[in-house]
C-alpha cells in the first residue's frame, strides 16, 4: 500500500545567473569528495586561519615596546616572555583540539566545561571579536596603504575599506578554500619578507647577543636599586599586557576545525605549530631588533617601518640602490596581509554563529548553508555588522583597537579556565598525565586573565567600555532568542502529544478502494516527524474527508552546518528522514489512505521542494499540495516570531501559483499557556518549527 522513492540527484539548478557568477554554481552534497575538496590542508589552514595571528606582530610588539618608555633594555626579556607565552597558549589550544576534535572553539569549550551560560558569554565575546578582527584589519591595512599615497587621497580611504570588505564577503560566499587560495601569494610574500628581514637583523647582531643580555641584566640591577624592584616589575608587566594583541588569532585554528582536512586533529595541530613557531620568532625577533637598532618613533611611520629602513639602508644591487624597494615591498605585504587577516573573521565568525544558532541562542537560519555549502547568512551578518562598525567609526584605527583589545582575552581566559577545571575533575578517572595538562592550561589561564585584567583597566576609558556594552547587549539578545525557541518548542511538543492520540483514535478498519489513474491526489510537505506534520495529516483527513484516496509525503532534509562534516553525517540525515516518512506513511495507512513518499537532501529547501512538486505534478495532474504552518499564541506572535522562523510555506505557495498549482496551507495553532517544562532539556525545536 505504500511506495517509497528516494531522490539522490543533486538539486535542480536555479536560474540565478548573477548569483552563480559571483558566488559560483551549487555543490552536490551527495558527492563524497566534496568534503575533501572543501577542506583545508595544514599549509592552507596556516594561511586562512593564521593570518590574524601573524599580523598581530605588526602592532603587538610595537605597543609593548613603546610602553617600556626609557627602560627599553627590558625588551630582551619581554621578547623571551612573549615567545614563551605564544607557545604556552598554542600548547593549551592543542589540548583543546585533542579534547574537542570536531571543533574546540571558545564557545564550545566554555559551554561543555563551565556550563551554557558561561559558554554564551564566551561565544558572544568571540562573535564581537571576529567582527572587530575584520574592521581593525581592514582599517589598519587601509592606513598602511594610504600612507604611501599623497594626502589628497585620504578622503577615499573609507570608501576603499568598504570595497575591500565587500570583496572579502563575496569571496567567502564562494567558499573558504577559494578565498584562501586567492590570498596565498600575499601570505607567502609577507612571511618571506618579514622572516628574511628579521633573520638578517638577528644574524648581524648574533655575536653581540651575550653582551646585549649582560648589559640588560646590569641595567635591570641598577634600576632595581634606583626605583625599586616593584616599580621595574610594574613597568615590565604593563608593557607585557599592552602587547597582548600579539596573541590574538591563536585560537582561530581550534575554532576552524570543521573546515580542516582529515585527520582534523593532526591537521589542526600541525597548522597550530606552524603559526606558533612563526609568530614567536617574529614577535621576539622584532622586539630584539627594536632594541639593538635603537628604533624610536618617527612621525607618520610605524616602528616596523623605521626598523626595516635601518635594516635595508645601504643595500645595493651592483650600483643600483634597492633598500627603498625592499622596504616598500615589505610594508606593502604588511598592509596586504592586514586585509588577509580579516579573512579569519569571515572564516570563523559565521561558524561560531552557526554553532550558537544550533544551540538556539541565535536565529536558526544562521546554521543553514547555501547551495555552495557555505553558512551564507552568517557571512552576511558578520560582513554587515563589520561594515556598519567601519562606517560608524569612520575607519579610525585607534577607536577600533580600543574596542578590539578586550574580547579575545575573555574567550581565552574562559577556555583555559574550563580546561583547567576539566583536568582537575578527571584526575581520579585514570587520565594520564593530568598534572602536566593541568599545568599547561593553568599557566595559560593565569597569563590570559592577567592580560585581560590589565587591558580592561588600561583601555576602559579609551573605548574598552564600548566593547563590553556590545558583548553584554548580544548576551541579552541571545537570552531572548533562546527563551522564544524554548517556549515554541515546548508548544510544538505539546501539539504532538495532543494530535497523535487523535490520529490513532480515527484509525479505520477497512482501507478505501485503490485510487483510479488520474484520481485526485494529496501531497503533504513534511520535514521531521513532529507535531506540525501530524496536525497537517489530521486536518487533511478531517477537512477533506473522502476527497483523496492517496497521500504522497514529500520530505526534504536540510543540510546545515551540523550535518556538513562528512559523508556519514549526510547518510545519517537520509536515514532519519526515511524513517520519519515511513512513520507518516504508517499513520496515513491507518487512516485508510494509500501512501507514497519521496525524499531528498538539499541545502535550499524551497528550491528542492519546488522541483519535487513540479515533478510530482507531471505524474499526478490532479495533485493538490498541502503544508502546515504554525500559528502561535498572542504571547509568541510579533516581529521576533516572524524573524526567528522560516516561511517556507508562503514562499513555495507563491512559486507554485505561478505554475498554476495549488498549495493549501493548513494552520496548526500552538498555545504557550501549558508549556512542557521538561522540554528545556530536549533537542532544539528550531528544526521542528522550521516548517512554519
Amino acid at each position: 500500500m505504500a511506495e517509497h522513492t528516494e531522490n539522490t540527484q543533486p538539486p535542480a539548478e536555479t536560474k540565478h545567473f548573477l548569483r552563480d557568477i559571483i558566488v559560483g554554481p551549487p555543490r552536490d552534497v551527495h558527492d563524497p569528495t566534496v568534503f575533501h575538496r572543501l577542506s583545508l590542508a595544514a599549509l592552507l589552514a596556516w594561511v586562512g586561519l593564521g593570518a590574524d595571528g601573524m599580523t598581530s606582530s605588526c602592532y603587538g610588539p610595537e605597543e609593548a615596546f613603546l610602553a617600556l618608555g626609557h627602560h627599553q633594555y627590558l625588551a630582551i626579556f619581554l621578547g623571551l616572555l612573549t615567545a614563551l607565552t605564544v607557545f604556552i597558549v598554542s600548547a593549551s589550544y592543542s589540548q583543546i583540539i585533542d579534547l574537542f576534535p570536531t571543533g574546540g572553539g571558545g564557545y564550545i569549550v566554555a559551554t561543555d566545561l563551565l556550563g551554557p551560560r558561561v559558554g554564551l558569554i564566551s561565544g558572544c565575546a568571540l562573535v564581537v571579536d571576529y567582527v572587530l578582527t575584520i574592521t581593525v584589519s581592514i582599517a589598519s591595512g587601509a592606513d598602511a596603504l594610504f600612507s604611501l599615497l599623497p594626502l589628497g587621497w585620504q578622503p577615499f580611504k573609507l570608501t576603499f575599506s568598504a570595497l575591500v570588505l565587500l570583496a572579502l564577503a563575496a569571496m567567502n560566499l564562494r567558499g573558504v578554500k577559494e578565498s584562501v587560495h586567492a590570498m596565498l601569494p600575499i601570505f607567502v610574500a609577507f612571511v618571506v619578507m618579514h622572516l628574511g628581514l628579521i633573520s638578517y637583523g638577528l644574524l648581524i647582531h648574533a655575536a653581540n647577543l651575550p653582551g646585549v643580555i649582560h648589559a640588560a641584566a646590569a641595567q635591570a640591577h641598577d634600576d632595581i636599586h634606583a626605583i625599586g624592584g616593584l616599580a621595574v616589575a610594574f613597568i615590565f608587566l604593563r608593557a607585557y599586557s599592552l602587547g597582548g594583541g600579539t596573541y590574538t588569532g591563536i585560537e582561530a585554528v581550534s575554532n576552524g576545525l570543521p573546515i580542516l582536512r582529515e585527520p582534523r586533529t593532526v591537521t589542526a595541530k600541525r597548522a597550530m605549530l606552524y603559526m606558533a613557531i612563526s609568530l614567536a620568532f617574529l614577535a621576539a625577533g622584532i622586539l630584539f631588533c627594536y632594541l639593538v637598532f635603537h628604533v624610536a618613533p618617527e612621525p607618520g611611520k610605524t616602528l616596523n617601518a623605521v626598523l626595516f629602513e635601518r635594516l635595508a639602508e645601504g643595500w645595493h644591487l651592483g650600483s643600483l640602490p634597492i633598500g627603498w624597494a625592499i622596504v616598500t615591498f615589505a610594508l606593502l605585504t604588511e598592509a596586504s596581509l592586514l586585509f588577509v587577516a580579516a579573512q579569519t573573521g569571515f572564516a570563523d565568525g559565521p561558524r561560531v554563529l552557526a554553532t550558537m544558532a544550533a544551540d538556539r541562542w541565535l536565529p536558526t537560519r544562521l546554521a543553514n548553508v547555501s547551495a555552495r555549502l557555505v553558512t551564507q547568512d552568517g557571512v552576511f551578518a558578520i560582513g554587515l555588522t563589520g561594515g556598519l562598525l567601519l562606517l560608524g567609526t569612520k575607519g579610525d584605527v585607534s577607536t577600533l583597537v580600543g574596542l578590539y583589545a578586550i574580547n579575545v582575552f575573555i574567550t581565552f581566559t574562559l577556555s583555559q579556565l574550563g580546561m583547567s577545571v576539566h583536568w582537575w575533575q578527571v584526575r581520579r578517572l585514570g587520565e594520564r598525565r593530568w598534572a602536566r595538562k593541568l599545568a599547561i592550561n593553568g599557566v595559560g589561564c593565569v597569563l590570559t586573565s592577567a592580560i585581560l585584567l590589565a587591558t580592561v583597566i588600561v583601555k576602559f576609558d579609551e573605548g574598552g567600555w564600548v566593547t563590553l556594552v556590545m558583548t553584554g547587549g548580544l548576551v541579552m539578545a541571545c537570552q531572548l532568542v533562546r527563551r522564544h525557541y524554548d517556549r515554541v518548542g515546548a508548544a510544538v511538543a505539546q501539539l504532538e502529544a495532543q494530535v497523535l492520540p487523535r490520529i490513532r483514535a480515527a484509525r479505520v478498519e477497512h482501507p478505501r478502494p485503490a485510487p483510479a489513474a488520474g484520481a485526485p491526489t494529496a501531497a503533504l510537505l513534511v520535514n521531521r516527524f513532529n507535531g506540525l506534520g501530524l496536525a497537517t495529516l489530521l486536518n487533511l483527513s478531517q477537512l477533506f474527508k473522502g476527497q483523496y484516496a492517496k497521500v504522497v509525503f514529500l520530505g526534504v532534509a536540510e543540510v546545515d552546518s551540523r550535518s556538513l562534516k562528512g559523508p556519514k553525517d549526510i547518510q545519517g540525515l537520509e536515514e532519519q528522514l526515511a524513517n520519519d516518512l515511513k512513520a507518516y506513511c504508517r499513520l496515513a495507512e491507518d487512516l485508510g489512505y494509500y501512501t507514497e513518499s519521496r525524499m531528498a537532501i538539499a541545502a535550499d529547501i524551497v528550491d528542492e521542494l519546488y522541483r519535487m512538486c513540479l515533478e510530482l505534478a507531471e505524474q499526478y495532474p490532479k495533485v493538490v499540495f498541502f503544508c502546515g504552518k504554525l500559528i502561535f499564541g498572542r504571547e509568541l506572535e510579533g516581529f521576533l516570531s516572524r524573524f526567528l522562523h522560516h516561511h517556507i510555506a508562503l514562499e513555495l505557495q507563491a512559486l507554485l501559483q505561478l505554475k498554476g498549482l495549488s498549495l493549501v496551507i493548513l494552520p496548526a495553532r500552538v498555545a504557550p499557556d501549558k508549556l512542557l517544562d521538561t522540554y528545556r532539556s530536549s533537542p532544539g525545536p528550531e528544526s521542528m518549527a522550521r516548517g512554519g
